[in-house]
């Protein structure tokens, strides 16, 4: 079982972000589940949700505690060292909106940078990260095929709305690279 756990603030598609992997793992043949962290969230508090994908039938439906990997969304949330390797395992992979030429020590991990701020700016027109972050996940980890993200993007986006996601999550999925 791949466990995930996603970190950034209210409103910035964390949320989101666990429900279209989900939503693509099952298309690519898996099963998934989505748990979102509610609570007294607004609008750029810290949020949480988790995303299990296996081979089998997954019963567990409690937040992940011990995740294979760590997707950090918020820039601003990748100082909070402690906050983001808590219970990461050993080997564990983390995944930052962050420009790959600024260096982090995150000792101990597999640590993957993408420029979600850029890449949003340029394709969106506006700072949402989610989706190149997805991209990002899925080029640095190869846990399913991009085809099946598109295709769950496409349930959730028409238009040039969709075509600018899907930009945004293949310029993710090319962009990322290994700190």
């Amino acid at each position: 079982m791949i466990e995930i756990r996603w970190h950034g603030r209210g409103g910035q598609g964390v949320v989101t972000s666990s429900q279209l992997l989900t939503k693509a793992a099952i298309y690519a043949g898996k099963y998934a589940i989505h748990i979102p962290e509610f609570g007294p969230e607004r609008r750029g508090a810290p949020v949480r949700a988790f995303t299990r994908i296996d081979d089998e039938d997954i019963e567990i439906r409690y937040n992940v505690r011990n995740p294979d990997i760590v997707v950090v969304i918020d820039p601003g949330l990748v100082e909070m060292k402690e906050f983001i390797t808590e219970g990461l395992k050993e080997d564990g992979v983390i995944i930052i909106n962050r420009p790959v030429d600024m260096p982090i020590s995150l000792d101990g991990y597999k640590v993957y940078s993408v420029d979600a701020y850029r890449i949003s700016i340029d394709e969106l027109g506006r700072p949402i990260y989610n989706t190149s972050m997805i991209g990002a996940l899925l080029g640095a980890t190869k846990i399913i095929p991009l085809e099946y993200l598109i295709k769950a993007l496409e349930e959730r986006f028409s238009g040039s709305v969709l075509e600018k996601n899907i930009r945004a999550i293949r310029r993710g999925y090319e962009e990322v690279r290994l700190v």
